[in-house]
């Protein structure tokens, strides 16, 4: 094993100075950042006591859209669908999850009851019906399958497909990824829509992506060891450096593949 490969499965860690970069090979992804060997220590602030609470939420939001995003490229999330009420609607968040659990499970039991990854987001209608559901899946589904498992309104779903010669599934499942973080980043941006003690999106457990730990001393190095384990150079790259009055440590960030 070369190297720079045993560097890349070594257990998550830091150095004492110099650049760390976390690689999700499956999710064909990864971001890092410089470490200086003076560390800061953290303070626990409580909740709502941010001092800049919107920078805050946008940080927190940027976070959930990279975990949403990771799950649904690493699994081939690449058909969208959406699930509506019939009649009135749903106007009870928790009772929508309720649903959503409930859906789920008849669904995997009509595939044959094995365990599938799956991603959903909440999101009110503008019009006033209540709460409806977007949700990804990475397999062919027969249509009636869903509506008999769904059972409460009418169901949406569709292939990502449509895109330029040579793209792949991890191209559909990013541009559904996409779909789905934009809902994610309505409940950041609009406080009325955030339900305390609920999550803002749900997955199916047992199929988050694997992170491997990267170090080294320079950007090039890391980015360099990272395309090693993945056999191939970054479609897209971005740093940092290339945004004005930038306020934290240096940063990077890649994808691979298309």
């Amino acid at each position: 094993m070369g190297l720079q490969l045993q560097r890349a499965l070594a257990p998550l860690g830091r150095p004492d100075a110099g650049w760390t970069f976390t690689l999700y090979p499956d999710a064909g992804e990864g971001g890092g950042s410089f470490h200086s060997s003076v560390r800061r220590l953290p303070s626990y602030v409580s909740r709502g006591f941010a001092k800049d609470p919107e920078r805050s939420a946008a940080e927190a939001g940027r976070r959930a859209r990279a975990t949403l995003r990771r799950y649904c490229s690493a699994n081939r999330l690449n058909r969208l669908g959406t699930l509506t009420f019939r009649g009135e609607g749903c106007h009870d968040p928790e009772m929508l999850r309720l649903h959503l659990g409930e859906f789920f499970r008849t669904l995997r039991s009509s595939l044959g009851g094995k365990a599938f990854p799956y991603a959903w987001v909440p999101e009110w209608h503008k019009s006033g019906h209540g709460l409806h559901a977007h949700f990804a899946v990475g397999r062919f589904i027969k249509r009636s399958l869903i509506e008999a498992a769904w059972g409460r309104g009418f169901v949406h779903i569709k292939l990502l497909g449509d895109l330029p010669v040579g793209s792949t599934n991890l191209s559909e499942a990013r541009i559904a990824a996409g779909y789905l973080s934009k809902y994610v980043a309505k409940s950041f941006a609009d406080p009325t829509v955030r339900v305390l003690g609920l999550h803002r999106y749900d997955v199916a457990q047992n199929f988050r992506p694997r992170p491997v730990a990267l170090s080294g001393i320079s950007p090039e190095d890391v980015l360099q060891q990272a395309s090693t384990v993945l056999h191939s150079a970054p479609s897209v790259e971005w740093a940092s450096s290339s945004v004005e009055d930038w306020q934290g440590p240096p940063c990077i960030w890649a994808q691979w593949g298309r």
